[in-house]
């Protein structure tokens, strides 16, 4: 039986990619899938058009096929909210296209697969509700590690009775952690009321999805897995631990080619396991007072390192820094000459390929989840310094459960709405540098190992390969059982039970 499914995936880089390299992995595991990814454009990212016309050139299937959606600029401009504004902005448009697309099946013979559900992005459940008209089976795609939705799960509960809970408390007793976990460790958004009223919405739409897709595997969030289908009370759908979902073939660019060049060629000189890498993301940025502790904190050191060091945006706006025209002139008189030997700085850089890399030994990190997986699959140590989101949440749990990172400062907080973030010196600093690059460090064996157990997670037989194989025969399942529906409205086209035969990826299209 030939089936469609429909991904909806928002358009920041790790999410976006995450979500596409999932489908590309169902569409090899399945002949009789195909896939249609909806984007939403945001014109201040390229790295996305970038990652989107690699897949042009290289596509492994015509089974897959990419909707640009028209660009809209949101009406909500505070950046706490401008995930939620673009989202129901472009709820009308992907009815619209759904809509076209089961208009185009009447053209395209009895040989068109059946529309069999919609993925959408943990940030997208608005989105669940044209499956529900449509009267097909919703899946969430949880871009983030099991530790947070298990976190996200549990604040209907939590904020049932109290909705100023989680400043009234030090500890919180999560099933999917061993240990109580410090609130200072939870992301910003659940002490805020708006903001935690939204993650309680977007956690009960997660109980009312078919299943849930996670970038994880068995081996490295054991504990936190077990947890969903141990627990008692309220149901939760079956969790699909597909991971580590990385794009390993592709690099998404972003920024000086030259520079990126360079940076391997130095790389090639330097011995194995002797270069600190800093990165701390797409978003991620410090000021001019920070960056010059960082900068005194290696140059005490003496750690040869690849420093990506990027521009913040204006204060209180949300945006992706930017490459410094000149970098010399927020860095200490005279550090690029005396470190000229040992390091490199750069704007943005290519971080996969900088991890593979034999002479990378550490990684300070701003523990975003792709990045944490990335690192583990190349056996690379982590300094854990989080900055938003639930970046210290991911940090809490790799230095105090799993033992797979050393800390920076798991609770430190740096985004758009914090008018003055917290300075950490260079002495902090460059202890957790030294540590981090400890050849002999118990942390560094327990990441080789578990960068083989990563790798074959996804071998034929591993977890993760056998996770994708559940999903796939549960998807036939429940589309076998599900009743399509006409929708409402008097210019909707006839039932939904086929979706037309999808063009090849190379001719990409737009609405």
């Amino acid at each position: 039986m030939k089936s469609e499914l429909i991904f909806i995936p928002v358009p920041f880089i790790g999410h976006f990619v995450s979500m596409v390299e999932t489908a590309k992995l169902l569409l090899h595991r399945d002949p009789n899938l195909s896939v249609t990814v909806f984007l939403m454009n945001l014109s201040f990212d390229s790295k996305i058009s970038s990652y989107t016309r690699s897949l042009s050139d290289s596509s492994p299937t015509s089974r897959l096929r990419l909707i640009d959606l028209p660009p809209e600029t949101p009406s909500e401009n505070n950046p706490q909210f401008f995930i939620k504004s673009l989202v129901e902005t472009n709820v009308p448009k992907v009815r619209k296209a759904v809509k076209n697309l089961a208009l185009d099946c009447s053209d395209s013979g009895g040989d068109s697969p059946r529309l069999s559900g919609f993925v959408v992005d943990l940030l997208c459940t608005a989105m669940m509700e044209i499956g529900d008209e449509f009267g097909v089976p919703n899946y969430v795609y949880f871009a983030s590690g099991a530790g947070f939705l298990s976190l996200m799960l549990q604040s209907p509960a939590l904020y049932k009775d109290d909705s100023e809970f989680f400043n009234s408390v030090t500890q919180l007793a999560l099933p999917s952690f061993v240990n109580p976990v410090p609130v200072a460790v939870l992301p910003s958004v659940f002490f805020d009321k708006p903001g935690s009223e939204q993650i309680v919405l977007q956690a009960l739409k997660f109980k009312q999805a078919k299943g849930i897709l996670i970038n994880t595997f068995l081996e490295l969030e054991s504990y936190a897995l077990d947890s969903f289908s141990n627990g008692e009370g309220e149901k939760i759908p079956p969790v699909y631990p597909v991971g580590p979902i990385l794009n390993l073939a592709n690099q998404s660019s972003g920024g000086s080619h030259q520079s990126s060049d360079t940076i391997m060629t130095w790389l090639e000189a330097q011995p194995p396991s002797s270069v600190l890498f800093l990165g701390f993301g797409s978003v991620g940025s410090f000021d001019e007072d920070q960056t010059a502790e960082i900068a005194l904190a290696l140059e005490r050191s003496g750690v040869r390192f690849v420093w990506a060091l990027r521009e913040p945006p204006p204060k209180g706006k949300f945006g992706i820094p930017r490459d410094y025209s000149n970098v010399d002139r927020i860095l200490p008189d005279g550090f690029l000459n005396r470190t000229a030997s040992i390091g490199r700085i750069a704007g943005w850089v290519p971080q996969k390929e900088i991890l593979a890399h034999p002479a990378i030994g550490g990684f300070v990190s701003h523990c975003g989840w792709n990045s944490i997986l990335e690192s583990l699959w190349y056996g690379v140590p982590i300094a854990a310094w989080p900055m938003y989101s639930e970046q210290q949440l991911n940090a809490y749990k790799l230095v105090n459960e799993l033992g797979l990172a050393v800390e920076v400062k798991v609770d430190y907080r740096n985004h758009y709405n914090i008018e003055k973030p917290e300075i950490l010196p260079a002495p902090e600093l460059e202890s957790a540098f030294r540590r981090v690059m400890d050849g002999e460090s118990e942390i560094r064996k327990r990441v080789k190992e578990m960068s083989e157990k990563s790798r074959r997670s996804g071998m034929d037989g591993g977890s993760s390969f056998n996770s994708v194989n559940q999903f796939i025969s549960d998807m036939y399942d429940n589309m076998r059982s599900c009743n399509p529906t006409r929708p409402t409205s008097p210019e909707s086209p006839p039932l939904m039970e086929t979706i037309a035969s999808p063009a090849p990826f190379r001719s990409r299209s737009s609405i």
